[in-house]
């Protein structure tokens, strides 16, 4: 897994931000807390998973990049948004992958 240098946090996870991240390197479940990736299928812009689907070994070996992080499904979705918002304001286009691997 890949950490996005200008990772997005919605206002609950950023309190916790540091944590949260150790935790996810050492592979031990978090309750709550939902990571935002770039997406598998290049024709999405960004996937949501809950933080213990990613502990899978599936999931270990792929080279996902998270550039987002939510504590609770609804700040994740909250964060999706503003990820996505942020990309047409800066770029014109909902092309997320683009703006993350420019930066």
């Amino acid at each position: 897994m890949k950490w996005y240098n200008n990772l997005y946090v919605g206002c609950r996870a950023g309190r916790r931000r540091h944590k949260i991240i150790k935790k996810a390197i050492r592979n031990k479940p978090q309750l709550g807390v939902y990571f935002i990736t770039l997406p598998v299928n290049e024709n999405n812009s960004l996937e949501i998973y809950p933080s213990y689907v990613l502990l899978q070994k599936h999931y270990q070996k792929s080279n996902l990049t998270v550039v987002g992080i939510g504590e609770g499904r609804e700040e994740a979705l909250d964060v999706m948004e503003q990820i996505i918002m942020d990309c047409y304001r800066k770029t014109g286009q909902f092309l997320v992958r683009k703006m993350i691997e420019k930066e």
